[in-house]
């Protein structure tokens, strides 16, 4: 173990982001948008929200906690009555973790009520929201959702959905949006589509999610996802498209193909499992080294693990055990039993890596707290020898489109080189994916075109696809305070 002071480096992989859902004219509305919600829990654990419309009143619930622990029958549900209504799961990345922030937000505006709820993070939402409190703007929440519900209700437009598409020409950034208005259901995607957003049918009624899991836990149909820029209007009458914006190449995130999406989801088309098992095998080409046992590191390195050892012809085994029944509820321990650290969650098998050379892979590293603490964990097993394989590059520079990276001064990649991360995490070796393997795996046979890379991936290579106003603002000002400093 080098000096890198271990107690910054608090939590490993990206956090999850946000999961939206909507449905209308479904007589069932509410229960069918938790169970969808369900589905989605894996992009949001902190809070669950659900607003449905019964045609003369809206209803709201909204809750800290799981899906599960609130949205139950003999609960809340029989209150969400209505045809239509909208849902949220919530991992916050912009705002604090109360219940003033749980989604959808609700008010009611000059056109009617307007129940709105957001994956992603606008990348202005700051710069916006000190303009509107000059004007007189008075915010309820610390959600940059918020934000747009107050351009909304702001603006001179006519009518509710000309009033929403101005709002969408102020904000930057990344965002799937569902609303809910008295006589209609709205989708909206970035104009680079950034954060996806798809549509589905069940029993003749449309259907809005984050992703294609959410309608196959209730039978639903996929319809297409929503374009890059485009807005979906559903009412009694059917769906209607409009695409307000200048045509932009799409660019959707690429971790929600390492990370973010349940295994089982489609998205542009590519199976998420199949692209997870083709980073493995790509991985196994660029860094494989002679071993006894491929062991992923549960759950999201398991398609990868598969990929690798197929690839590579090694025995994958399950060598390392999850719990997962150690949730948000798990009671608090002593300071004793916290420092037994990642054996909460996971456990070696033993019998299965004793005497044998491992090879570990993961998704990503982040801080490496984690790694630190499952490669000693290995190592007590009693492996011969621990060697890490990441199926992803190197994450050094953080995200500002919705996911909760950390500073780049504590991003372990960012700071230090693979030999220095090696020794840190304690492993005999340790090789990351490159960004044209990974663009390869994707079918991309030339792998990352600089010129148009297609995906989003500024946390491999900081190639922000937007302007980052907010961040800008905070150098600015940096910059203003050390100028007027005295030399």
């Amino acid at each position: 173990m080098n000096n890198i002071n271990i107690e910054k480096f608090n939590y490993e992989r990206p956090r999850d982001e946000c999961g939206v859902f909507g449905v209308y004219g479904h007589p069932d509305a509410a229960a069918i948008v938790a169970l969808g919600l369900h589905a989605l829990q894996h992009r949001g654990q902190e809070s669950a929200g659900i607003v449905s419309f019964d045609g003369n009143q809206f209803h709201a619930e909204r809750h800290m906690g799981l899906v599960s622990e609130h949205f139950t029958k003999t609960k809340l549900l029989d209150r969400l009555i209505g045809p239509a209504a909208v849902g949220h799961v919530r991992y916050s990345t912009a705002g604090d973790t109360v219940l003033r922030n749980v989604q959808p937000l609700f008010a009611d505006l000059a056109g009617g009520g307007f129940a709105i709820a957001h994956n992603g993070n606008l990348t202005n939402a700051l710069s916006l929201r000190n303009e509107l409190v000059k004007h007189g703007s008075i915010f309820q929440s610390t959600s940059d959702t918020e934000t747009i519900l107050q351009l909304v209700a702001r603006s001179k437009r006519s009518d509710t959905l000309s009033r929403f598409i101005d709002a969408l020409f102020q904000i930057e950034g990344a965002y799937a949006l569902v609303v809910l208005t008295n006589k209609k259901l709205i989708g909206a995607r970035d104009p680079l589509g950034i954060r996806p957003l798809v549509l589905g049918k069940l029993d003749g009624h449309y259907i809005l999610a984050s992703e294609t899991c959410a309608f196959d836990i209730i039978g639903a149909t996929f319809v297409r996802e929503i374009d890059n820029g485009e807005i979906v209007i559903i009412t009694e009458d059917g769906l209607k498209s409009v695409k307000p914006f200048p045509p932009l190449g799409s660019r959707p995130c690429i971790f929600e193909y390492i990370y973010f999406s349940r295994p089982d989801s489609i998205i542009g088309g590519l199976s998420v499992y199949e692209c997870r098992k083709k980073f493995g095998a790509q991985l196994a080409n660029e860094s494989n080294i002679s071993a006894d046992v491929v062991v992923p590191i549960p759950d999201s390195g398991v398609p990868a693990a598969i990929g690798y050892a197929e690839q590579s012809n090694i025995p994958f085994e399950f060598g390392i055990i999850r719990n997962h029944y150690v949730g948000r509820t798990f009671i608090e321990p002593s300071d004793q039993i916290r420092n037994l650290g990642v054996k909460l969650k996971h456990n070696a098998n033993a019998l299965l890596v004793k005497g044998k050379r491992v090879i570990l892979i993961d998704d990503s590293i982040v801080r490496g707290t984690t790694s630190v603490k499952i490669i000693q964990m290995i190592r007590d097993a009693g492996a011969k020898e621990v060697h890490m394989r990441i199926s992803a590059p190197p994450i050094i520079h953080p995200d500002f489109y919705g996911i909760d990276t950390p500073n780049q001064n504590q991003l372990l990649a960012a700071n230090h080189n693979l030999e220095k991360m090696c020794e840190y995490i304690g492993a005999d070796s340790l090789a990351f994916l490159s960004i044209d393997g990974l663009y390869k795996a994707m079918g991309h046979k030339k792998g990352r075109d600089s010129r148009n890379p297609f995906y989003t991936d500024h946390c491999f290579t900081g190639d922000y696809p937007t302007q980052l106003r907010d961040q800008e603002s905070k150098t600015n000002v940096r910059q203003l305070s050390l100028l007027s400093e005295p030399l």
